[in-house]
């Protein structure tokens, strides 16, 4: 059996969780919702980012995304971001839904896993 390590908790949940050779990362969302859609991505990509290599992995490593939005009009913003942002040779399968989310602020929430 492989050892679960969890990563920045705190009493609600575990920010990060690797187990075996997944890593597996909690919604996130951007700190500074006083931006767009692009800058809140943007931001949310680079704590992806950090997230991923503390837990012994990369973008590059991605299996799956799921994205919420505020708003789908606003998608291609977040599309951009992502774009911009993804390993183009080894692109995650993803899903992209509009949902409310915690604060009216918060325009997007991503959450992924990736291989170690």
């Amino acid at each position: 059996m492989s050892d679960i390590k969890r990563f920045n908790s705190d009493k609600r949940l575990s920010r990060a969780v690797t187990h075996g050779n997944v890593a597996y990362l909690a919604g996130i969302t951007a700190d500074d919702r006083s931006k767009g859609m692009r800058e809140q991505t943007a931001e949310i990509l680079a704590k992806i980012d950090a997230m991923l290599k503390a837990a012994g992995t990369d973008k590059s490593r991605l299996l799956s995304a799921v994205i919420w939005v505020t708003d789908m009009r606003a998608k291609p913003q977040m599309d951009e971001a992502w774009a911009a942002w993804a390993d183009q040779q080894n692109l995650p399968a993803r899903a992209c839904v509009e949902a409310r989310l915690g604060t009216p602020d918060t325009l997007v929430e991503i959450m992924v896993q990736a291989a170690k």
